[in-house]
């Protein structure tokens, strides 16, 4: 097996825990991008096998810590594990299968929405693997097709082009998927992420039992996307309205609100920012508000400027809400540590002149584990609060 030899810094961040080495603690190579490595510290000694990138800034993403035959049995039995601590309900067809680093298996990414699985191979080396991963995926799971979505701005890190196909079976353009006994249209090869946003899937329940807790009924989803947190409070709210500053969204949005034969939704076209204080000033009220907005903060020097928008949305959104209403506001920027957005609506609330409970703190869908001894795997915060 090729080698790689890494300073004291990387073998201890290893050794305690985390998957990833980075260049800069890379002393030695004698392997190929994209390979599977044996990897040393400075004195020799073993510290675990890795997939290697001759590209990217992460070096060496590991797999195992263990001497051991890294094959086709040895990936295969990996996927077996991730899929099955999966605990999915029997009303949801659409969910993560496997979560890359979260499931010890760094770079792959398994998606499935109904009948279809989406994969992802975001590093040199699950790439080079991809033809291997269709093989299992397909002996494992019987999908009516597989789908690459590797047009992830993150494989330009790594050299590698952005791609996007069906590359097993036929893919319909568009599937009925189901999450929590909602239908929601899906299209596999298009639109963002692999076709939705499968992280706020149990966040959605948890809005839709704290909306039912509100004396009114009147709800407000903004950054709406497909209207997913907007149907999920339909059934507990007299009337629903969804914003997104995308037409396209908003048209995909009401064709799942027909899809589900929902007549008290409705959903705008606007910027969110805009709407807000145009709603303040014509002095609307609701009595839940939900804020998933996309993630503003893309990288650490963009975090200040994100904790202002963040900021402002959630000041904008505690003076619409009647008292007793529920806010549930989320942030997907790994940048955003829970503290610092609990931070975030602290200063909201002070601004606002708000009295408001935290009720229940959340992350990304069990279905998107967190490593524990890596902290980018969590990335999703979600908090539920009240205005008392």
């Amino acid at each position: 097996m090729k080698t790689v030899r890494v300073n004291k810094k990387g073998a201890d961040r290893v050794r305690q825990g985390h998957l990833w080495i980075y260049r800069s603690d890379v002393i030695e190579i004698d392997a190929d991008g994209g390979s599977v490595v044996s990897v040393t510290d400075e004195r020799g000694n073993f510290i675990g096998q890795a997939l290697f990138s001759n590209a990217s800034q992460i070096a060496l993403r590991f797999l195992t810590q263990k001497e051991e035959r890294i094959d086709h049995d040895w990936w295969r039995q990996k996927i077996r594990e991730a899929a099955a601590r999966r605990h999915i309900p029997p009303d949801t067809d659409a969910y993560r299968l496997v979560y890359s680093e979260g499931d010890l298996l760094p770079s792959l990414i398994v998606d499935r929405y109904a009948g279809v699985l989406v994969l992802q191979t975001l590093s040199q080396g699950t790439d080079a693997l991809k033809s291997m991963f269709v093989e299992i995926l397909i002996d494992e799971f019987n999908p009516l097709a597989i789908v690459e979505r590797n047009d992830a701005r993150v494989r330009e890190l790594e050299g590698l082009p952005l791609i996007s196909g069906t590359i097993y079976g036929e893919t319909p353009d568009e599937l009925v998927t189901r999450q929590h006994g909602l239908r929601f249209l899906v299209a596999p090869s298009g639109g963002q992420k692999t076709g939705s946003f499968l992280d706020q899937r149990e966040n959605r329940i948890a809005a839709r039992q704290a909306a039912a807790t509100t004396d009114g009924r009147r709800a407000l989803d903004c950054f709406t996307f497909n209207g997913a947190f907007a149907l999920h409070l339909a059934s507990v709210c007299d009337q629903v309205t969804g914003i997104d500053i995308s037409g396209e969204a908003v048209a995909a949005a009401r064709r799942n609100a027909e899809l589900n034969s929902f007549s008290n939704v409705e959903f705008r076209e606007a910027n969110v920012f805009d709407a807000l204080r145009e709603m303040e000033a014509t002095s609307e009220r609701f009595d839940t508000i939900v804020l998933d907005p996309p993630a503003f903060a893309k990288n650490r020097a963009s975090l200040k400027s994100a904790l202002r928008g963040y900021k402002e949305i959630n000041l904008r959104a505690l003076k619409l809400l009647n008292r007793g209403g529920v806010l549930i506001t989320c942030t997907c920027s790994y940048h955003v540590a829970e503290e610092l957005f609990v931070e975030v609506l602290t200063q909201a609330a002070i601004d606002a002149r708000r009295r408001v409970q935290i009720i229940e703190k959340r992350m990304q869908a069990t279905d998107h584990p967190v490593l524990v001894a890596m902290p980018e795997t969590y990335y999703l915060k979600c908090l539920i609060a009240r205005v008392v």
